[in-house]
């Protein structure tokens, strides 16, 4: 993990050693996007926080914020100075919280990405972690997008499918999500109780996205042909609304169809039916404070959500 002296280093340019005043105002300003946020935050004058960033720039020779009407957008070498500087800062409020003989406990932000289907799992877990740490900001991404955690973008990220493989980041396994195939109680008054064998005469929910990597893809291929998929939709929190509302059959996690009144089991779980997630942190964050207690808070409510 880097440590103050690694900013040092980085921050060296022709013998001269940079302020940490300077690495801190450039990593507030890559944090808000804009001077003023950042000069809010640092308690200082806007002109201070251009200083900072026009001195600092000079100094190691590259530009690490682009210019524009809206603000300041980092350049690369900006988040390579954002993952550094973060890191780094929560070094320092730990290392002070101890020289206090006392832990204020997780502070800052905690960024923490996942697919918009676990959404309803994760998100109480991040409400209960604020609840224990009101000092904490909270953001929470949900999308397709992969989050690049090498350039500080999140803490934590809940990710599905085959094990990661980006270097430089720690992935630990996490639940496995058992599918069974369901259909809502009105769904089988007007159609009947569908059997595997007679799939294809049934309206199927799936993704709209076939070619994608999604399990449930392949899943619903073996099952029936794609012209029998006649409700699409974009993710499985939507796939799980069409089921309920009785547009057809799909595929739904145990965790999700649980507790759901009217809901009938078309097909039970099978060994192949599995979809593995995985916690994925960046080295450089991976024991911070926040990260630590969150894992563990994440873990423990985990127990249990595969079914």
């Amino acid at each position: 993990m880097p440590t103050p002296f690694v900013v040092a280093k980085v921050a060296a340019a022709g013998g001269r050693m940079t302020s940490w005043d300077e690495i801190r105002t450039a990593f507030q300003v890559a944090r808000l996007g804009t001077v003023s946020a950042a000069a809010e935050v640092l308690g200082v004058h806007h002109a201070t926080v251009i200083r900072h960033i026009d001195a600092l720039e000079a100094r190691l020779g590259v530009r690490l914020f682009q210019r524009h009407s809206r603000g300041y957008t980092p350049t690369e070498a900006g988040h390579d100075l954002l993952r550094v500087a973060e890191a780094t800062d929560d070094q320092f409020a730990q290392l002070a919280g101890r020289l206090r003989g006392q832990d204020e406990g997780p502070t800052g932000e905690l960024v923490v990405t996942s697919l918009v289907t676990m959404s309803r799992h994760l998100t109480p877990v991040l409400a209960e972690f604020q609840a224990l740490h009101p000092a904490l900001l909270v953001r929470y991404l949900t999308g397709d997008r992969l989050f690049r955690l090498e350039y500080g973008e999140a803490h934590v990220a809940v990710r599905a499918g085959p094990v990661p493989e980006q270097p430089d980041n720690v992935v630990q396994p996490f639940v496995a999500m058992r599918f069974s195939l369901v259909a809502s109680e009105a769904y089988v008054a007007r159609h009947g109780m569908p059997v595997e064998g007679d799939l294809a005469r049934h309206r199927l929910i799936g993704l709209d996205d076939a070619d994608g990597r999604a399990p449930i893809n392949g899943w619903m291929a073996a099952l029936a042909p794609r012209d029998s998929v006649t409700w699409r939709v974009s993710d499985t929190a939507a796939l799980l609304d069409a089921v309920v509302a009785g547009a057809g059959l799909g595929f739904v996690a145990l965790i999700d169809s649980q507790g759901i009144p009217g809901l009938r089991q078309v097909l039970p779980p099978r060994d192949e039916w599995v979809a593995p997630s995985w916690i994925v942190t960046h080295v450089d964050l991976h024991r911070t404070t926040k990260v630590q207690a969150f894992l563990a808070l994440l873990k423990e409510r985990a127990r249990g959500w595969s079914c």
